[in-house]
């Protein structure tokens, strides 16, 4: 699949087939996440693979959208290591843009995923940290379910040409 082919046809996926996820999947699609550009290269995300079922089924008691993850054969979560950052704040857009290439890793390998995202809610910061023994200097950022997809959206044409400025708003 082309990247423009998986960018048009990607879609949220939160429902996943009773089916593991091989572990080279799981390399790819980080590998894909920590080549994302990052502000003057800090790159400063660090990722939880979450396959344990018990742990997998308690991240929607500290996220209150993320019912999903207990039916995903596994979970990503994208952290941010603060003690990395070079120029402060830069880390969100770090950490977005390799959230994004997940998704879009898994959907070109065939499977289903959807963003959850934690920050900047403060609850879900904490929740996520306690439960995954985050340290303090690590910012939880985002919980990313995958897995097979068990339903097929359909695709969607998003492009609005209302939203599109030239050369002055």
């Amino acid at each position: 699949m082309d990247v423009l082919e998986a960018i048009k046809t990607r879609r949220s996926i939160r429902k996943y087939q009773d089916r593991e996820v091989p572990e080279e999947l799981i390399d790819k699609i980080l590998d894909a996440a920590m080549c994302g550009p990052s502000a003057v290269d800090e790159r400063p995300w660090h990722f939880i693979v979450v396959r344990n079922r018990e742990m997998l089924e308690k991240i929607p008691e500290v996220h209150p959208y993320g019912a999903m993850v207990k039916d995903a054969p596994v979970a990503i979560i994208v952290c941010c290591d603060s003690s990395l950052e070079k120029i402060p704040g830069f880390w969100v857009q770090d950490c977005s843009i390799a959230s994004q290439n997940i998704l879009l890793a898994a959907h070109s390998l065939g499977l289903g995923a959807v963003w959850t995202g934690v920050y900047p809610l403060e609850d879900r910061v904490e929740g996520i940290r306690r439960l995954f023994s985050i340290p303090e200097h690590v910012i939880p950022f985002s919980v990313i379910p995958l897995g097979y997809p068990a339903e097929n959206p359909g695709t969607r044409d998003l492009f609005d040409p209302d939203r599109i400025h030239l050369e002055k708003w």
